[in-house]
């Protein structure tokens, strides 16, 4: 069944490349992450109409394990695993479930009779990207599919956990279940604050997962954003900010690390009172294709090497090698074999 199990938002992503137009008429930023609204609508049938959008798999959790298994794929193939939700009977989830399935990872989907699978308006624009999410049926995912023998089978045979803080609007009580277990097995649960949305909206969810956070991963966005609302005198300083959050309240007897990605500057990680930061081979301009996925695919890649019980080095540097390759494609395309 597998070492590593995430769990969190299945999404198809709906990739176009627009102009700047598009993002004012929605009221939208690049390099940041919403929940669409009612007015948001009717922007995901202009991309059909309109720009011949690709249809991509992704949702940041799922993205992240895909790419985690990419990087396992020679050493340890078929070793890692998914839940989230999807519509019961639609195409999107199919092909989902059928990505998934090719790159090795066992998606254990609850399915819902009631609403479509969830998609991302990837808007790219130079490069960046913008994401507006309809959750739709990923919004429905219930902790009792938790009780599920597969479920159970799943994640008692998983020795690490990853879970992005989108999942935190879905199922707080899911993510409890989990993060219990770990901590009551001498498990490894791994969180990542996703967006400024996250932290500024639902400061409290933030704050029961941190506790049970072995590894919390952030950018640099994410890590100001926390900065501003909970240590605003050092809210910019990225190194110091890292220690104050290794420090924060923690169960169990491991010290938290963290992880804090800047696209192309350093990485910083912060653990007992230590700061490292870890150079970034930047990729030359005319090479980028988007950016949508870079910070799911690091964590991928870092997480590929920890389950193996590499150093930090080793897996700080493979998530820039799955990083670098992923923002040569559109999207989380993984496009060819690993050569990591």
């Amino acid at each position: 069944k597998g070492l590593l199990m995430g769990m969190g938002n299945p999404l198809l992503d709906i990739s176009a490349e627009v102009g700047q137009d598009v993002l004012d008429k929605y009221g939208l930023k690049m390099d940041d992450a919403i929940l669409a609204e009612e007015k948001h609508q009717p922007l995901y049938a202009e991309l059909a109409e309109k720009y011949n959008p690709q249809y991509i798999a992704g949702g940041a959790t799922q993205n992240t394990i895909r790419v985690a298994q990419w990087m396992l794929s020679k050493t340890l193939p078929k070793t890692t695993a998914f839940m989230g939700c999807v519509g019961a009977s639609d195409e999107f989830g199919k092909t989902l479930e059928t990505c998934a399935a090719a790159d090795g990872v066992l998606t254990h989907y609850m399915k819902d009779e009631k609403a479509p699978t969830g998609t991302c308006a990837v808007l790219v624009k130079d490069g960046e990207r913008s994401l507006c999410t309809n959750l739709d049926a990923a919004n429905n995912f219930n902790k009792s599919h938790l009780e599920t023998d597969e479920a159970k089978a799943i994640y008692d045979s998983a020795k690490f956990y990853y879970i992005a803080g989108f999942f935190l609007t879905v199922s707080v009580e899911s993510l409890m279940v989990i993060a219990e277990h770990s901590l009551a097995n001498d498990k490894t649960f791994c969180l990542n604050l996703s967006a400024p949305f996250i932290i500024d909206f639902f400061g409290d969810a933030v704050a029961s997962a941190m506790e049970y956070a072995d590894y919390l991963f952030c950018n640099e966005s994410e890590a100001e954003a926390y900065g501003k609302k909970h240590f605003p005198e050092i809210a910019t300083d990225l190194n110091a900010l890292a220690l104050e959050v290794a420090k924060l309240p923690k169960k169990g007897t491991k010290p938290r690390i963290v992880v804090f990605t800047q696209g192309s500057k350093s990485t910083i990680v912060a653990s007992e009172g230590k700061v490292t930061e870890y150079k970034v081979d930047p990729l030359p301009k005319d090479q980028l294709v988007d950016t949508n996925g870079a910070g799911d695919s690091f964590v991928g890649g870092f997480l590929s090497q920890l389950v193996q019980g590499k150093d930090m080095e080793t897996c700080v540097n493979a998530g820039h090698f799955a990083a670098r390759f992923i923002i040569q494609q559109s999207g989380c395309t993984l496009s060819k074999p690993c050569e990591y």
